[in-house]
């Protein structure tokens, strides 16, 4: 029998509950080690695990017939969902979010020197709330309507950018959120939330994590559902569904051999969906994790030992302790010799890569630094710093 490939919607019918993300990450292994899939028969040989892993990674034709042959995952449309509308026209925010896929990589001068060249993958392109987590307000959303948890209410405890995504696909949507914000953080956030039309509580606590108890009696008290970032598969499943897969198309495209990757740690899933994926893919690849170093604190990220899902089922080569300061002078570096403005902890992130340079972990090659979102927000930290307060 020859070779077909068959368009995986015409055989892959969703069942619920689906597998736990233990399961899917076993065969996502196999399949990124791999870097194809053999063919079977017949399309009932292929376990439901399978399916599931197949069409979560977003490849969207499976083979059947010569049986045994082994179809490379780029003719399957691994890349597919992460290449983008060519002319950029979009019939709603939506599209404008995940088909405006991928978001920028750029190399920056301010650190590509002395044999190193450093690339920032610029998440502030996202639409909704200017950074990274527009991705998982997106797909958190998604995933509850496709199961049938509807809702007329979100709540979530939030730092600001999660807060904003879940905004805007509340109005999108046509529900609403009440989002619960630290003490910590900026006052902007209060403003920047109620003008997207989240109702806004100010928590006494100094992280976003130490409020998810409080959220979860909250939304069970008013009937409302929280859809918990710190804890939701979707957080990790759609970074490797996209922002892993558009940031390797887009190192394959260009033609850089990266030899490492450097990324913040906030709820871990970014990061933690990056290196699963690229550690299975290419194996040689080294991820590093930052956090605020002791009793620091930097938004958008923390320390591991708060409490993280993701992180804790991956591989990382190290998790590098930065301090406020040190994030912003680090992004005043990149601000002023590139005339871009990243945000606190893409700053974190660029003092960590420094750091890993000048202590010689790190060798003369290519980096990716995972920016995830600009500087627009932090104003009240940049002031505090021009003013000598950090």
């Amino acid at each position: 029998m020859s070779l077909k490939l068959i368009d995986l919607k015409e055989v892959y019918k969703r069942k619920v509950p689906e597998p736990e993300l233990e399961v899917l990450m076993n065969e996502w292994s196999k399949i990124l080690r791999k870097g194809c899939i053999e063919s079977k028969t017949d399309i009932a040989e292929y376990r439901f695990e399978e399916l599931v892993a197949i069409a979560e990674l977003g490849l969207t034709r499976v083979p059947v017939g010569s049986k045994g042959e082994c179809v490379p995952l780029e003719k399957l449309g691994l890349y597919d969902d992460v290449k983008g509308d060519r002319y950029r026209v979009f019939n709603s925010t939506v599209e404008l979010l995940t088909n405006n896929w991928p978001t920028p990589l750029v190399r920056l001068r301010s650190l590509s020197d002395g044999g190193y060249s450093v690339w920032a993958k610029l998440e502030w392109y996202n639409p909704y709330s200017f950074s990274v987590k527009d991705r998982i307000g997106w797909y958190m959303v998604k995933k509850a309507l496709e199961k049938g948890k509807k809702s007329e209410r979100v709540f979530e405890a939030t730092s600001t950018n999660t807060g904003m995504a879940l905004a805007a696909m509340a109005a999108v949507n046509g529900f609403s959120v009440k989002l619960f914000i630290p003490k910590s953080i900026q006052k902007a956030s209060d403003i920047l939330l109620k003008a997207l039309g989240a109702e806004v509580i100010r928590t006494d606590k100094p992280l976003t994590v130490d409020s998810i108890e409080d959220v979860k009696k909250a939304a069970s008290a008013e009937g409302a559902f929280h859809i918990n970032q710190f804890e939701n598969d979707a957080n990790f499943m759609v970074h490797l569904r996209y922002t892993a897969k558009e940031l390797d198309l887009q190192l394959r495209t260009a033609n850089i051999d990266a030899k490492a990757i450097v990324g913040g740690l906030g709820t871990s899933g970014h990061l933690s969906a990056i290196s699963f994926y690229f550690k299975n893919r290419y194996g040689n690849i080294k991820v590093f994790g930052v956090q605020p170093a002791p009793k620091e604190v930097i938004p958008g990220i923390r320390r591991i030992e708060t409490g993280m899902k993701w992180v804790h089922m991956v591989q990382l080569d190290g998790v590098v302790d930065v301090t406020l300061k040190e994030a912003i002078e680090a992004l005043l570096k990149v601000a002023r010799k590139d005339g871009i403005l990243p945000g606190l902890s893409s700053g974190a992130v660029t003092a960590a890569f420094l750091k890993l340079r000048e202590e010689g972990v790190i060798e003369k090659g290519s980096y990716v630094l995972i920016y995830p979102d600009n500087g627009l927000k932090y104003v009240e930290q940049l002031s505090k710093y021009f003013g000598g307060e950090i």
